[in-house]
């Protein structure tokens, strides 16, 4: 019998994952603190719970899908938290981006009660989330991410376990850093070509086929020509993401130059209004900088 899974934060991205674990067959119990979002979920068969603590009361596995560190540090240990319903050898699956030392901390928390827990964060964005295509890095022990394999395949189709516990983060961290000091370089060349005469559509073709090709040119050029910049992950999402891969590598001794800079472009992003703008505007900072026209210019 498939074991009933809670789900905590149905946001942009945690609404269609639940939505797709739904469609695979697994019982669902859901809470999120906007009880509004909860609707469709329930209309479809989702079980609603008032709190993190009564979603653990029902499921032997729970995800927590939530913002920030201490957003999910009191879904899963606060007051009304999951630590305080759930069941002995239940799992908590945090797929927040999130500090790993927390996460760490967290799992040895939950480890005194006897309660498991993976760390098992997403890439894609919010239209992978849909298709269910999305990345999931994990970490935490094998057996307990082999009875977590049936909701990994019901939101991604690229499943990795990297190692203990917190190693799914730090993987994760490292991917974003890339993408996003990627966008920024990206949007400097954009910038030089468009204010040389070269338009946004010519510099996408030759970008997709040279050694310029990046996920970052796929995503941001076609959003930047279209001038779209309903979030698939906002402004402060990925500042919040740069500030949690240079800390930690500060902790552990590692250099982060470009990370420290481009994390700075994007509190000049924030600063400037653009915050829960997709990342992708940070294109409108260079406008301003180089006054030059960049948005819609094919």
């Amino acid at each position: 019998m498939t074991k009933k899974t809670g789900f905590i934060g149905l946001g942009a991205m945690g609404h269609p994952m639940a939505q797709n674990i739904l469609k695979a067959g697994i019982p669902l119990v859901i809470h999120d603190i906007d009880a509004g979002k909860t609707k469709i979920l329930s209309e479809s068969g989702a079980i609603v719970a008032s709190s993190p603590m009564e979603v653990a009361k029902m499921a032997d596995r729970i995800v927590c899908l939530v913002e920030t560190t201490d957003q999910a540090n009191d879904v899963i240990c606060g007051p009304e938290g999951i630590i305080h319903g759930a069941s002995n050898g239940s799992i908590v699956i945090c797929m927040s981006t999130i500090d790993p030392l927390v996460a760490k901390r967290i799992g040895a928390d939950l480890d005194k009660k006897n309660i498991r827990m993976l760390d098992a964060p997403v890439s894609g964005g919010t239209g992978r989330a849909t298709e269910a295509t999305l990345s999931v890095i994990v970490g935490g022990e094998k057996q307990v991410f082999n009875e977590c394999q049936d909701i990994f395949d019901a939101v991604g189709n690229n499943v990795f376990h990297i190692g203990e516990l917190g190693k799914g983060l730090i993987m994760k961290l490292i991917n974003n850093m890339l993408g996003i000091t990627n966008t920024i370089t990206l949007i400097e060349g954009l910038t030089i070509g468009v204010k040389s005469g070269i338009g946004l559509e010519t510099m996408l073709s030759v970008l997709k086929t040279s050694s310029g090709a990046s996920a970052a040119v796929d995503l941001r050029v076609p959003r930047i020509i279209e001038d779209n910049f309903e979030p698939g992950g906002t402004m402060d999402i990925v500042y919040k993401d740069q500030e949690l891969v240079t800390a930690y590598a500060k902790q552990i001794g590692v250099p982060t130059l470009m990370a420290n800079v481009s994390q700075q472009v994007y509190q000049m992003a924030r600063t400037a209004g653009l915050n829960k703008e997709d990342s992708s505007a940070v294109v409108k900072i260079y406008e301003n900088l180089a006054d030059v026209d960049i948005i819609g210019r094919k």
